[in-house]
């Protein structure tokens, strides 16, 4: 699965990344320890041009009697997206891109576990493949929210967990983004293991376990002690 991840970049770096049309709220800090349920940036396709927001960590389907289901679908297997009612329909009109430049996984250790932040080796900010909804409460709020798609890990999540993030190649970004492309075959093809060769994994401070810490300190490489 993928649980927690970083985005400490500024907004410019991001519009520029992506290059997206100024947001609304331009106002983003460095965030160094994302959690489900939290607000997300997040990159779609309008129709015409990237636009960049935030939605909510936790996919709530349009369907859904409440928004409680969302805390169980921070995540969405690529192998499974065609079966399941969730996500089958939103694969051809509702993509999205959750922009990171890190994420963390917990490496068994013995009786213990490690956590991890596994980057790009260049620190490059990287582009998660997700899917979004739109929900309408009782009271005619409308929540936007979004899953992160998981792959099979490539060599080196292998012995750190057995999911991972979808990493799109910067490449094949606009095809996963863009509305007008409903081609399934084409789009489940780009679901898969991102190259090990171009990432890195070091062992951080157990603070990350607590989402309440989201400081520097979290992302600061560690010696292992067990």
């Amino acid at each position: 699965m993928c649980g927690r991840y970083t985005i400490v970049v500024s907004m410019e770096e991001l519009m520029l990344r992506y290059m997206s049309e100024t947001p609304a709220d331009r106002f983003h800090t460095p965030r160094y320890n994302i959690a489900p349920m939290q607000n997300v940036m997040a990159v779609i396709h309008d129709g015409e041009k990237n636009r960049l927001g935030e939605l909510r960590w936790g996919l709530v389907p349009a369907w859904a009697s409440d928004d409680r289901l969302g805390s169980k679908m921070i995540n969405a297997r690529a192998e499974t997206l065609l079966e399941k009612n969730s996500f089958k329909t939103l694969i051809r009109r509702k993509r999205a891109i959750v922009p990171a430049d890190g994420f963390y996984e917990w490496k068994p250790l013995g009786d213990k576990k490690q956590p991890m932040r596994i980057t790009m080796k260049d620190g490059a900010i990287f582009s998660m493949a997700a899917l979004y909804d739109t929900w309408k409460a009782p009271d005619g709020r409308k929540i936007s929210t979004c899953t992160i798609i998981t792959t099979t890990p490539n060599s080196l999540m292998a012995d750190i967990h057995n999911r991972m993030p979808v990493i799109l190649k910067p490449e094949d970004e606009a095809s996963w983004l863009h509305r007008e492309n409903d081609d399934i075959e084409q789009l489940t093809s780009l679901l898969l293991p991102y190259s090990a060769n171009a990432m890195r994994a070091y062992p951080v401070s157990p603070l990350v376990g607590n989402v309440k810490n989201d400081t520097a300190e979290c992302i600061e490489e560690q010696m292992i002690l067990f």
